[in-house]
């Protein structure tokens, strides 16, 4: 056991930085980063080291979100935040697993740097307003103007995630069952009428450059999976706090599916193939896999799956592997 505030907190400055960064990769390189200001601080003249901490990471994620905000503009295709993986106590802290949903934090992505700093540090932390001035540089007024701004800018576009954890599996369970199976139907049944795909390739590996949408589009592409070739395993995980999708051709965790569930039907799909971001297998407690097809990862979140199932492309996927962990706001791990 050790008294080092920075060791105490470190989940929690995880946290922060990837609600703020939406990476788990650069979320590390933040807390890494603020290991290495703290470890040259004289700590008898700190006051109080979570804050303080707190204020470095903040400090820290901001600049490197106004770099990756440029960067992200110039993309390929839609970018979404990359996966983490969790246990389902993660849902049992609502407030946590809505807020690093997949979803929320494409939501999030719609904000500027510091407005995205103050909503993640008021409203997913409860962080007093003269704390998140000093952490962001701006007076506590300006900080509950932007507050507010931020607060009505989310409340507009969230996804509406008041739904069990039993209806979100239960969606989940159909609609894999729908997939693995070629089933046009049961997909129509489990997917919403304005239901929308969004694919992350990076550029790197097909997927669809802009949003699919709509229940008989996106039916009767899934429908397809089984005949892209009968082979590759899609099994059931928990990313961020919810239910969801591995699919993996050849063994290998290849492409995340995240799920945003409303009414027992499903609103919206994110693909995650980027190879960057998706995860390694999980290790254990992972649900039995269902048989589907070796390619249908690198062509089903494809605009061009229909074509390229006829000319049987096979593309060759690099992969990188990640992992990361949470903490929730009353500082539990998770």
């Amino acid at each position: 056991m050790t008294d080092d505030p920075f060791v105490t907190h470190r989940d929690l400055l995880f946290t922060v930085a990837y609600e703020m960064l939406g990476s788990a990769a650069d979320a590390e390189d933040i807390v890494q980063e603020t290991w290495l200001r703290w470890a040259d601080v004289d700590r008898a003249g700190v006051r109080d080291p979570r804050a303080y901490l707190v204020q470095i990471v903040t400090r820290q994620a901001l600049n490197r979100l106004r770099t990756l905000s440029r960067q992200r503009e110039e993309y390929v295709g839609e970018w979404l935040p990359e996966p983490l993986l969790t246990g389902p106590d993660v849902a049992e802290d609502v407030e946590l697993a809505e807020s690093v949903s997949i979803a929320m934090l494409t939501v999030l992505e719609t904000l500027g740097p510091a407005e995205r700093a103050v909503f993640v540090l008021r409203e997913v932390f409860d962080t007093p307003y003269d704390e998140i001035a000093e952490a962001v540089g701006k007076e506590p007024a300006a900080v509950r103007q932007i507050a507010s701004r931020a607060r009505n800018h989310v409340a507009a576009r969230r996804p509406r995630m008041e739904v069990g954890r039993a209806e979100q599996e239960a969606a989940v369970e159909r609609f894999q069952a729908a997939l693995t199976t070629g089933d046009l139907q049961g997909l129509l049944n489990v997917l919403a009428p304005d239901v929308v795909l969004v694919a992350d390739g990076g550029g790197v590996v097909p997927a669809a450059i802009r949003p699919v949408s709509g229940a008989k589009t996106v039916a009767r592409l899934l429908s397809r999976f089984t005949a892209l070739a009968p082979g590759a395993r899609v099994g059931t995980t928990w990313l961020n706090g919810a239910p969801a999708l591995r699919i993996d051709p050849a063994g290998e965790f290849d492409t995340a599916v995240s799920l945003a569930v409303e009414g027992g039907r499903i609103t919206r799909i994110y693909a995650i193939r980027n190879p960057h971001k998706t995860l390694p297998p999980r290790r254990a407690g992972a649900a039995p896999f269902a048989v589907a097809g070796p390619q249908a990862a690198n062509l089903l979140f494809s605009l061009d799956a229909f074509r390229l199932v006829e000319n049987k492309q096979r593309l060759p996927l690099p992969r990188e592997s990640g992992q990361g962990y949470m903490e929730s706001s009353c500082g539990k791990p998770v």
